[in-house]
């Protein structure tokens, strides 16, 4: 088997998770009868601080749907230019929200309050109305970068100060979490409203939340049934969830440590461009300057490593519960062969 650094989706479930998924009690979710996915919204409500969570079948739902809530068709959402709403989410906040996305500046994915009011225009007929900001932690194209504290209140308190909702992209909260040691709810107290992901670092098969107020979760359940989102004995899959949240959270550091070695081999290596200082969670992108990045993915692949390739010159790795720290040393042994 290749050694898979291409994300932290590829999971596979261990054979613990597989049991609880099997043994699952299950009921019929569209008619709120699935106790399993009570007690998984109830658990996830509780670790972010909000009164109500929805259970959906992928981040991209939990997010689009967190856009239509709060919004209406031909409003204006202000998020950072390489945010996974906007670049990895097939155009859904035109598609199925009718929203403009004003884009801002970040360093990794970061943005500051003095970005976000300069982007702010005066309420005027011509402009489409600011209704919410985004905010991703950690960061995805950012190199799983994770948003100082201080940085989000500082954002939130201009945004509520023009009276912005706020929405944060937590997919990968937990690594965030458990990086900094700051709990999940608090990085979560000034949105109104979240989303989390089960499928990535924690290692589900399946799944997402949305998490706000009661209100707000009514009116995203209903939005969810339209989006398609609905499921039957989703009980099964929530299984899996909530068996990552109880087993495999407190883990990541380990796919930090893996992350950090990783970058630390990879920067010795020829030929590559990499700050180990910059990888931060479990997110390694770095820069190859003698062949083109989708040549040496390819090659790669061929001795039995896989990366993805984001650009002309740039890659990505990421760690998960599926790489070992042998695994890390022999990868590292394929790059050095491959780059000679």
């Amino acid at each position: 088997m290749p050694i898979d650094f291409r994300s932290d989706t590829i999971t596979q479930p261990t054979p613990a998770m597989r049991d609880a998924i099997a043994h699952a009690e299950v009921g019929d979710d569209v008619f709120g009868d699935d106790p399993t996915v009570h007690q998984l919204e109830t658990r996830v409500a509780a670790l972010l601080g909000k009164e109500a969570a929805l259970f959906t079948p992928s981040g991209t739902m939990a997010n689009q749907l967190a856009l239509r809530v709060h919004t209406e068709p031909g409003d204006e959402i202000l998020l950072e230019g390489q945010s996974h709403i906007y670049y990895y989410e097939s155009g859904g906040p035109a598609a199925l929200a009718g929203l403009m996305c004003r884009l801002l500046p970040g360093e990794r994915g970061i943005f500051t309050a003095d970005h976000l009011q300069a982007a702010l225009r005066p309420a005027d007929l011509h402009f489409p109305p600011a209704k919410l900001v985004c905010i991703e932690n950690t960061h995805n194209r950012g190199g799983g970068s994770i948003w100082p504290i201080e940085q989000i209140n500082d954002v939130a308190s201009l945004a509520q100060s023009h009276g912005l909702r706020l929405h944060l992209d937590g997919a990968r909260l937990w690594n965030a979490s458990v990086a900094t040691g700051i709990a999940e709810r608090e990085y979560a107290t000034p949105f109104d409203s979240v989303s989390v992901c089960f499928s990535k670092g924690l290692g589900a098969p399946i799944g997402s939340a949305l998490c706000g107020t009661r209100q707000f979760i009514d009116r995203a359940r209903r939005f969810r049934k339209m989006y398609g989102g609905g499921l039957r004995q989703a009980g099964m899959i929530a299984a899996g969830a909530l068996y990552a949240l109880d087993h495999h959270r407190e883990r990541l550091a380990e796919d930090h440590a893996h992350a950090r070695a990783l970058a630390e081999g990879l920067s010795r290596l020829p030929g590559i461009e990499l700050d180990p200082a910059s990888v931060q969670t479990n997110i390694v992108f770095f820069r190859v300057q003698s062949l083109p990045a989708a040549t040496l993915a390819k090659t790669l692949e061929a001795a039995g490593v896989r990366v993805l390739s984001l650009g002309p010159d740039s890659l990505r790795a990421v760690t998960s519960l599926m790489v070992t720290a042998d695994q890390i040393t022999q990868a590292l042994a394929i790059f050095a062969r491959v780059l000679r």
